[in-house]
């Protein structure tokens, strides 16, 4: 890999711009039990419909690496645009395991496995560990959904360009 021919800094910095540019939507990881943790994630995709398949990447220096890794359901919470404090709430790095990080948060248990799922997000999945694949500094963890809602909202959080963003609809109904 070479760095951007505009010097647009070192190799690591300009990829990082670059996947920047893809928006995405906004999620929050959850894995309950002893020691609940929830953590705000980006990299979450859809992988296949037969068998529900969803993946998230989780960083290897995350607390959620070691906390998912041993789980065996994790809950997803695809987040409104409204929601842009929540998913503040779960990026700090500062928040520990436990109860406490989800004191301040709305959340409820997942009817199937008991994973926190949070209260207004647009989508909520229950998700069974599947497979965990090697992906550089990252792990690639499949999970099978086992159970879903889809909540009332309708404008997602989006990460754009390093930064949290709601989006807006792009046209409006026009009626004549």
């Amino acid at each position: 890999m070479t760095a951007a021919p505009d010097g647009a800094g070192t190799e690591a910095k300009a990829l990082r711009e670059a996947f920047g540019t893809f928006a995405t939507g906004v999620t929050i990881v959850t894995v309950g039990g002893a020691m609940p943790h929830g953590m705000t994630a980006n990299s979450f995709s859809s992988v296949s419909l037969d068998p529900p398949l969803v993946l998230v990447c989780v960083d290897r220096t995350a607390v959620m690496h070691g906390v998912l890794g041993a789980a065996e359901h994790f809950g997803v919470s695809v987040l409104a645009g409204d929601q842009e404090g929540v998913a503040r709430h779960f990026a700090t790095r500062r928040r520990g395991l436990g109860a406490s990080q989800f004191e301040s948060v709305d959340w409820w248990p997942g009817p199937l496995t008991g994973v926190p799922l949070i209260s207004g997000a647009l989508a909520s999945l229950e998700c069974e560990l599947w497979r965990g694949y090697d992906g550089g500094d990252h792990t690639i963890f499949v999970g099978r959904v086992t159970a879903l809602r889809r909540g009332a909202g309708a404008d997602a959080l989006l990460f754009h360009g390093g930064k949290l963003r709601r989006m807006a609809p792009l046209i409006s109904e026009v009626r004549t």
